[in-house]
Order: structure tokens, then C-alpha cells, then sequence
């Protein structure tokens, strides 16, 4: 059985949808799903998950050793999507919400969409648009680039494999090129974050106030992160 059938890993609207195998023993899954985490630790850190096991029953300590995987590694699991009874009775102990696949294949479907081009004219890259405000405790995680329109509080953080955009006053954590990509850049019209990260490159923001407030963008030049006037 090849790994993806062991595991499938995709980003979904809220978070991350892992899907596992219904036929394949329980320890090689879950050693499974702790490698390919591990592998891109950074950009997995912090987000939401749903699993999806289908048919497959699950007691109770097994869905525990897994909730316990995630979270030894930042991840948070959310909702359980299951068909078998003894799965659902898992997950309602261990307080974890539930559904069945089908509930969630339009929204699946729906965010898929979202990210393909359609008949473009010019070469481009998938990415996602967030219109709102990102407050303390929000984690957006993107294959592709992020623009936000509105704020990025203190508390909040984006990683983003591509570059982001931020239309508004960047106040929080970004990782742009978070799978290594140093040519990635990271704009904002009020540049004040609590940590830049482009690559495996890190940088915050000096602790004397700015006087003037102006659009800027940070890229990489040489061996660091720097900060100009974007536009």
C-alpha cells in the first residue's frame, strides 16, 4: 500500500482534512501521519483537523493515541467524520464532533474550486483571499499565496507556502515560502509584525515606534530579511 493510501493530508476551509485508511493497521497509520507532519512541521503547526476514517471502527484508546499524535505536534483535532457507530461513540466520549464524509464534500469540493484558474490569460499560482480581520488565536495555513483584506492581530499567524499580501496593518506572526521558498515576499501597508518569516529565515520588528506609516514589503537579500518601501 502506497503512503498516500495510508494517509491523505489536504487544506480545507477550516483547517486540514486527514483522511486514513479503513483496512490498514492502526500503528503503521499513525506513524504514518506523525512522519508526513514532521516532514513540514512549520506549516502544519497550529491548525485544525478533521479526520475522516469512513467505515472503519475506532475504540475509544485508539482515537486517543491519535488526538494525542496531533497534539504532541500543534495540531488540533476537531470533527471525526465516520459511518461506523462504534467510531461516533469514540469520538462523542472524547468530546470531538462528528459527521459523515458526505457532509462535507461540497465544502471540500467548494474550496478546491476556489484555487483553480479559470481560462487564464496570463501564468498563475493558486492562493486565497481572506476578507476580514485576523484576530488573536486565528492560524491560516495556505498551499499557495494569502492576501488579507483588513487586519492581522497580535496572536494571529499566517503560513503560506507562496507570498503574502496584507491590506492593512500586519500586527502578527507570517511565514511566507514556508516550504523553503526564499524568493517569496511578504507586503503589508502597516508593517509592525511580532515575527517575519520567509524560508527558514526569521526577523521582528525593532522596538522603537515608527514614525511614518507607509506600505512596505519584505524579501530576502542575501543571507536575511529585509525590510522597504513597498511601491
Amino acid at each position: 500500500m502506497n503512503a498516500s493510501d495510508i494517509v491523505s493530508i489536504k487544506g480545507i476551509k477550516d483547517g486540514l482534512l486527514v483522511t486514513l485508511s479503513a483496512t490498514e493497521e492502526w500503528q503503521i497509520i499513525t506513524r504514518e501521519l506523525a512522519s508526513r507532519i514532521d516532514e513540514k512541521a512549520d506549516f502544519f503547526a497550529g491548525a485544525r483537523v478533521t479526520v475522516d476514517v469512513s467505515e472503519r471502527p475506532v475504540p475509544k484508546y485508539e482515537l486517543t493515541s491519535l488526538k494525542a499524535v496531533l497534539e504532541r505536534r500543534g495540531l488540533t483535532l476537531v470533527v471525526v467524520q465516520t459511518t461506523s457507530k462504534t467510531t461516533f461513540e469514540s469520538a462523542q466520549a472524547l468530546d470531538l464532533r462528528t459527521n459523515t464524509p458526505e457532509d462535507s464534500i461540497r465544502s471540500v469540493n467548494d474550496e478546491v474550486l476556489d484555487t483553480l484558474p479559470i481560462d487564464p490569460e496570463e501564468p498563475g499560482t493558486p492562493g486565497v483571499l481572506i476578507r476580514r480581520t485576523l484576530r488573536s488565536g486565528r492560524t491560516v495555513h495556505s498551499r499557495g499565496h494569502v492576501i488579507v483584506y483588513g487586519d492581522v492581530n497580535p496572536g494571529a499567524q499566517i503560513i503560506a507556502t507562496g507570498d503574502i499580501f496584507i491590506w492593512g496593518k500586519l500586527r502578527g506572526t507570517v511565514h511566507a515560502g514556508a516550504e523553503g521558498d526564499l524568493d517569496a515576499v511578504i507586503c503589508a501597508l502597516d508593517m509592525s509584525p511580532n515575527q517575519l518569516r520567509i524560508g527558514d529565515l526569521i526577523a521582528t520588528s525593532p522596538k522603537e515606534k515608527k514614525r511614518n506609516i507607509r506600505p512596505e514589503m519584505a524579501s530576502v537579500r542575501g543571507d536575511q530579511i529585509i525590510v522597504e518601501a513597498w511601491g
